[in-house]
C-alpha cells in the first residue's frame, strides 16, 4: 500500500491522501476580490485528486497585499467574491479546502511578477509598508514603518477578522503565512528584526508577535477544523534562522494548539544563497518532525511520485504539498496514483480517461501506468 495515498487527520479534518496543493499567488484579484480566474483555476484543482487544496496567500488588510492584484479577505466584498469559488469547489471537487492568511509586510506594495515584481512607485499607487524594523527588503525598496503597540494590535485583529470570515465561508483549514520574508517571518528573523523592545533580540522575543497572532486566531478558529502555519526552515544566510529555530517555533505553535506546520525557507533577503534542488527543503521539515510533536508538511521541488512517496514512507514529513507541479500537471495526483498502484479521486465525467477505461493512457503517459496495469 502506498504511504502517500493513506488518509491523514489534521486537527478535526481528515484528508483522503497525503497530497496537498500549495497556496499559489495568481495576481488576478480586483481590490482583493476573487475573479473568474479563481473560479476556473481553483475549480480545476479541487478535482485534481489531491487531499487538500489551499487557496493562495490572502491578505488580511489592503496594505498586506503583495501587489494590487493579490487576493484579500478584509471586506464584505472580498468575502462575497469568494463564496461562489468555494461553492464550486465543494460541488464538483473532492479536496478539502484551506486558505492561507497573510500579510506581506515590507515586501508589499510591489508590481506583479510579469511586470518586474519590484516596488511600486507613487505614480503606480504605492502604499506605506510595515515591518518589524525600518529595514527595507532590498536596495531601492521603501523603508517600512516599524510597528508600534497599536499597530501590532491592529494586525493581530486583522488576522482574527479574516479567520472569522474564512470560517463563515466554510473553509476546512486556515494556514497563517509565517515564511518567505512576509510580516510574521520578518519578526522571527534577525535579518529583518533589529528591535530592542520585547519583540526583538533573542529568539523568544522575536517569536512573540507571531505567536500572539497565532494564539488570537486559535481562540476563534473552530477545533473541529484544522489550523497551521507556514514557517521557515532556513533563511539561507549566516547568523540567521535555521531548522533548529524552526523546530523551536513549531513546538511553541503546537503548545498553543496548532495542528500542523508547513516548513518552507528563504525569501527574507535577495542576498540569501538558496541552493535549489529536488526536495531541497525536505531536510528542514525532517528536523522539525524529529524535534516536535506537531504534524509536518513538506514543500519545495517535490515533483516525482516516488520522491513524494519516499518522503512520507521514511517519516521525513507527514504529507507533502506541490505548487508548480500542479500548475504543470493539474492531474498530478491521478498520475502519482497510477505510478504507485493506488487510487485517487476522479470525477465520473473524467473516468473514461483513466487507465482502466482508456488504453490510450499508456501512450499519453508512458511509464506512469505500469503499476496500475
Amino acid at each position: 500500500m502506498s504511504h502517500l495515498f493513506t488518509p491523514i487527520t489534521i486537527g478535526g479534518v481528515t484528508l483522503a491522501n497525503r497530497i496537498a496543493v500549495s497556496p499559489m499567488c495568481q495576481y488576478s484579484a480586483v481590490d482583493g476580490s476573487a475573479t473568474d480566474w479563481h473560479v476556473q483555476h481553483l475549480g480545476s484543482l479541487s478535482m485534481s485528486g489531491a487531499g487538500l487544496l489551499t487557496f493562495e496567500a490572502t491578505a488580511v488588510e489592503p496594505a498586506g497585499r503583495i501587489t494590487p492584484a493579490c487576493l484579500g479577505l478584509y471586506s464584505d466584498a472580498n468575502e462575497a467574491a469568494l463564496q461562489p469559488v468555494v461553492a464550486l469547489c465543494r460541488r464538483w471537487g473532492t479536496a478539502r479546502l484551506g486558505i492561507q492568511l497573510a500579510h506581506a509586510g515590507r515586501k508589499a506594495s510591489a508590481k506583479v511578477p510579469w511586470q518586474g515584481g519590484g516596488p511600486l512607485t507613487a505614480g503606480e499607487g504605492a502604499w506605506q509598508t510595515i515591518g518589524a524594523s525600518p529595514i527595507p527588503f532590498d536596495d531601492g525598496w521603501p523603508v517600512p514603518l516599524a510597528l508600534d503597540e497599536a499597530g501590532l494590535a491592529g494586525i493581530r485583529e486583522a488576522f482574527v477578522a479574516a479567520a472569522k470570515r474564512a470560517d463563515r465561508l466554510g473553509f476546512d483549514l486556515v494556514e497563517l503565512h509565517g515564511a518567505h520574508g512576509y510580516l510574521l517571518h520578518s519578526f522571527v528573523s534577525p535579518v529583518s528584526n533589529q528591535r530592542t523592545d520585547d519583540y526583538g533580540g533573542n529568539l523568544a522575543n522575536r517569536m512573540r508577535f507571531p505567536l500572539d497572532v497565532a494564539a488570537a486566531v486559535r481562540a476563534v478558529w473552530p477545533r473541529r477544523k484544522a489550523l497551521g502555519m507556514r514557517i521557515t526552515g532556513s533563511d539561507w544566510m549566516g547568523g540567521a534562522l535555521t531548522a533548529d529555530d524552526a523546530a523551536v517555533f513549531a513546538d511553541k505553535l503546537h503548545h498553543i494548539g496548532f495542528d500542523y506546520v508547513c516548513v518552507s525557507s528563504g525569501g527574507i533577503s535577495p542576498k540569501a544563497h538558496v541552493h535549489v534542488a529536488p526536495g531541497y527543503q525536505v531536510p528542514f521539515a525532517a528536523t522539525v518532525k524529529q524535534r516536535s510533536k506537531i504534524i509536518v508538511q513538506s514543500v519545495g521541488m517535490i515533483a516525482d511520485p516516488h520522491q513524494a512517496e519516499a518522503i512520507v514512507a521514511e517519516g521525513r514529513a507527514d504529507y507533502v504539498a506541490l505548487a508548480r507541479g500542479f500548475l504543470d500537471d493539474p492531474r498530478w495526483a491521478w498520475h502519482a496514483a497510477d505510478a504507485l498502484g493506488a487510487e485517487a479521486a476522479c470525477p465520473p465525467q473524467y473516468q473514461r480517461a483513466r487507465p482502466k477505461l482508456w488504453p490510450g493512457a499508456a501512450l499519453a503517459h508512458p511509464g506512469r501506468t505500469a503499476s496500475a496495469n
